[in-house]
């Protein structure tokens, strides 16, 4: 029996670990009764996936990531964790820590500017890649083993490397920050939760405008202010990225991935998927393979 999606968007209550400033947790089991869930906390996060591939939806941003991911996620940024995290990956490491973990005016001194810039650019969501997500990953991996000193100059270390890296995406996942409480989040979480069950058949507006007990003109309006984007794209943006995850995990034919995505026109689907993505089916097939077998026959 799986885990049903919460209701609202939860605040994750986080503490320190023991004798630090800052939360260090690593997963390395699958756990298949849970579903992730709607939440946001006031901390700022760090997360490493190696190897893995999933969905990532956080803000107003969907997208899929395979051959692990390295994320930062600013305060109070609404995100429903990893769909598919763990899926053919041993580890995964979280990092939590609130912006004035080192004092209210530590990260305000001339040396810290760059971190300060780092925190004010993850308020919109960070993916990074590249060496930048090898060597960050395998020093977080390290943390486990440093006493409190070292644990807490090493992550300073961290810090820097990301703030100076270039090799990163803003996942522009900001516009959704302030929608964490009230009768918003009630509707985003059952407007999210009815899509992910529903987007391999056709979704009427009346259909979801009803599910979240509005009227049609009214949804529009509404969903628009507080994603920026029409309901229809943001179907087709989660179609989108599920066809990414069948076309990197599965080896279905690309009209198959098509039609299981929930298109029912294969030249609306690859017009959209090269518009989403910058490739067509077929490119970004390919590119894949080419990242997973550099990975682990070549890295």
């Amino acid at each position: 029996m799986q885990k049903p999606f919460s209701g609202t968007p939860s605040l994750e209550k986080i503490e320190p670990n023991f004798g630090h400033s800052f939360a260090l947790r690593k997963f390395e089991d699958i756990n298949p009764n849970t579903l992730p869930f709607w939440h946001f906390h006031p901390e700022l996060e760090i997360v490493y996936v190696k190897h893995g591939s999933g969905k990532r939806h956080i803000g107003n941003h969907i997208s899929y990531y395979s051959g692990g991911d390295l994320i930062f996620l600013g305060p109070n940024l609404p995100h429903y964790g990893f769909t598919d995290r763990l899926s053919g990956v041993s580890t995964e490491i979280v990092v939590q820590m609130k912006e004035d973990f080192l004092g209210k005016s530590f990260f305000k001194l001339p040396e810290m500017q760059a971190i300060d810039q780092l925190f004010e650019r993850s308020k919109a969501g960070i993916s990074f890649y590249g060496n930048t997500k090898d060597e960050v990953g395998a020093r977080l991996n390290s943390l486990f083993y440093m006493d409190q000193f070292d644990k807490l100059t090493e992550f300073l270390r961290i810090l820097f490397i990301l703030a100076t890296s270039k090799e990163y995406n803003i996942l522009n996942a900001s516009g959704v920050t302030l929608i964490v409480q009230g009768q918003d989040t009630d509707r985003i979480d059952a407007i999210y939760k009815y899509v992910r069950d529903h987007f391999t058949g056709t979704i009427q507006l009346e259909e979801i405008s009803s599910e979240v007990n509005m009227t049609v003109p009214s949804f529009c309006r509404y969903f628009k202010k507080v994603t920026n984007k029409t309901f229809t794209e943001f179907v087709n943006e989660f179609r989108i990225v599920h066809a990414c995850k069948l076309l990197s995990e599965e080896r279905h034919s690309i009209s198959e991935v098509c039609f299981e995505s929930g298109f029912n026109n294969f030249s609306h689907f690859n017009r959209l998927f090269k518009e989403k993505t910058g490739k067509s089916p077929n490119a970004y097939r390919k590119a894949v393979e080419k990242v997973v077998y550099d990975e682990f026959y070549l890295g």
